[in-house]
């Protein structure tokens, strides 16, 4: 197991999205390891089920039921975790959202949905956080892009934008926190069983039973468990990666858009041809 760089022995965590999927894995990951947990999400009952499960762990956990779109509920969160515990050393921004409809299906305001979870979310969350971050000899943010910050595939563009948006938020201030105590990592997951699709928004100019196809086709393609990522994330954290791919679906699609950055959707719109379909 590798050490974090951390000064402090039991490390204080932030982690967004915590009541389900990588965000819930990646907090019990983080409480085996001794970490203290401030666990966010929206939904009460899920976060209150990843504390007790993580506290059985043997973890130092709060909970906060917080919309991290909010900027007034965010801008009570740096004091409470000064005095619940004592800083913060470590930041997942896992919180995301998804969307079914092409982009002449949606609505600008379901778009904007979208983009105020998973991108201005990612943002307001670091940036309430960062001072207590700054202030250790050491610190880690890990932001959740994914494989379609990687690759477009028709279909998810609002999800794509998105992500390809996180990568640019997260490289760049990787670039801009050269120097300080706070390393940066851009983590890509592949297709993870979690229930991000299945949960999905369904842009009100879909039909249901091409949303419904569109859902089963996109998780088919799902082979990675929540918990694999979060040993992913947890190592990358661990050894200041700046980068990390999480399944060989994300590996192969870095490696195709790598090679061919202008034509892999030819490769691509047979395999994501059905979930396109919308």
């Amino acid at each position: 197991m590798t050490a974090f760089p951390f000064a402090a022995d039991r490390a204080a965590a932030v982690i967004t999205g915590a009541a389900a999927g990588i965000g819930a894995a990646t907090a019990r990951k983080l409480a085996r390891r001794g970490s203290r947990l401030a666990l966010i999400d929206r939904d009460s009952e899920g976060l209150h089920r990843i504390a007790d499960q993580t506290r059985a762990l043997g973890a130092t956990v709060s909970t906060h039921v917080v919309d991290i779109t909010d900027a007034t509920a965010l801008a009570a969160l740096p004091e409470t975790l000064v005095k619940t515990h004592g800083g913060a050393h470590i930041l997942v921004n896992c919180a995301g959202v998804s969307l079914i409809g092409t982009f002449t299906q949606l609505t600008l305001e379901e778009f904007q949905w979208l983009l105020d979870v998973n991108l201005w979310g990612t943002i307001a969350v670091t940036k309430t956080v960062l001072p207590l971050l700054l202030a250790q000899p050491a610190a880690h943010i890990s932001n959740i892009s994914s494989c379609y910050g990687l690759v477009a595939p028709a279909g998810r563009t609002p999800y794509a934008t998105s992500k390809y948006a996180v990568r640019g938020f997260t490289e760049s201030l990787a670039h801009e926190l050269e120097g300080t105590g706070v390393n940066v990592t851009v983590v890509h997951p592949g297709g993870i069983k979690t229930s991000i699709t299945l949960n999905a928004r369904v842009a009100a100019a879909v039909p249901s039973d091409k949303a419904a196809a569109a859902t089963r086709a996109h998780t088919a393609h799902y082979r990675t468990t929540p918990e694999a990522a979060a040993d992913a994330i947890v190592e990358g954290i661990a050894r200041n990666r700046p980068r990390v791919l999480i399944g060989n679906d994300a590996r192969l699609l870095d490696l195709l858009a790598r090679l061919a950055p202008a034509h892999y959707w030819k490769v691509l719109r047979r395999a994501l041809a059905s979930s396109a379909d919308t």
